[in-house]
């Protein structure tokens, strides 16, 4: 098995490279750190070809949301024209692809946990993009496996987690929104499910969802960080209104999991027990 992960130097892809050095010892590697422009559909079909690539993890994405609505061009040719050249190139070679989308192809207007067959509606220009890459990889390269996720975190990277710690060193006060819901969720565990996956005797093409177990707005998010971390600093919660973005989020994103634990087997931590041991590795740092 020759893997490709693209987007290596982010959040999943960081935690997936040293989770299948670990559990996978006998595969072939190989962790794109920009090396590769994936938007040179030439240079994506020779390097697949020439390494005679099995598998790619597309963990490369273009995930600034607010700077997205400005960088449309940019936005789009990470998500939606680099998928397409994964997918002409793994068609063209036989390889097997898994793609990493988001939680922001929905409007958020459920009540419900979001299933894969739920009628998408993206309200951003991020949520777009990664939703038509998703339509392209399906066109071109059918048998691939689409994982959406959502409120992803790490050790590694920016993210909420290190955002809210570097506030509550400089502010007195933090204000943090309540009413947008959806499921914290440890780049690990999705690194896990994404090997159970690589592991498995079967492969089962189309959309997955995957997040963490639970349902948090973003102020029960900061409140559990702040209490494993043994920050004492005002936290308030405030509307979205009164915190304002370029880009609109979904007020709800909690995706339905069980698809994939029902074909795949995969086990799935709280998000609370997980965000302690990603809060374990950090302090200790």
């Amino acid at each position: 098995m020759k893997i490709l992960i693209t987007g290596a130097n982010g959040q999943l892809g960081n935690e997936l490279r040293n989770l299948l050095e670990k559990e996978m010892p006998g595969i072939t590697l190989y962790a794109d750190r920009d090396e590769l422009d994936l938007t040179d559909g030439k240079a994506v079909e020779a390097f697949i070809l020439d390494n005679d690539i099995t598998h790619i993890v597309n963990c490369a994405a273009y995930t600034a949301v607010d700077r997205a609505e400005e960088e449309k061009r940019q936005c789009a040719a990470v998500n939606i024209d680099a998928v397409k050249n994964l997918a002409m190139a793994a068609d063209a070679n036989g390889a097997k692809i898994i793609h990493i989308s988001t939680d922001y192809v929905f409007d958020g207007t459920n009540h419900r946990p979001y299933k894969e067959s739920d009628k998408v509606n993206p309200i951003s220009q991020y949520g777009t993009t990664k939703r038509q890459g998703e339509t392209s990889l399906l066109a071109l390269a059918p048998e691939s496996i689409i994982i959406r996720t959502a409120w992803l975190y790490s050790s590694y990277g920016n993210n909420f987690i290190k955002t809210m710690l570097r506030l509550a060193d400089s502010q007195k006060e933090v204000r943090v929104v309540c009413d947008q819901i959806g499921t914290p969720t440890y780049a690990r565990d999705l690194a896990r499910a994404i090997l159970r996956i690589l592991r498995s005797h079967q492969w089962v093409a189309g959309i997955f969802h995957f997040t963490d177990e639970g349902v948090a707005s973003w102020y029960d998010f900061a409140h559990a960080i702040y209490r494993i971390a043994g920050k004492k600093v005002k936290l308030t919660p405030i509307p979205t209104e009164d915190f304002p973005t370029p880009a609109t989020r979904p007020a709800y994103s909690v995706l339905d999991r069980s698809r994939i634990k029902a074909t795949y087997g995969v086990e799935i931590p709280h998000w609370e027990e997980s965000l302690e041991d990603c809060m374990k590795i950090m302090l200790a740092r």
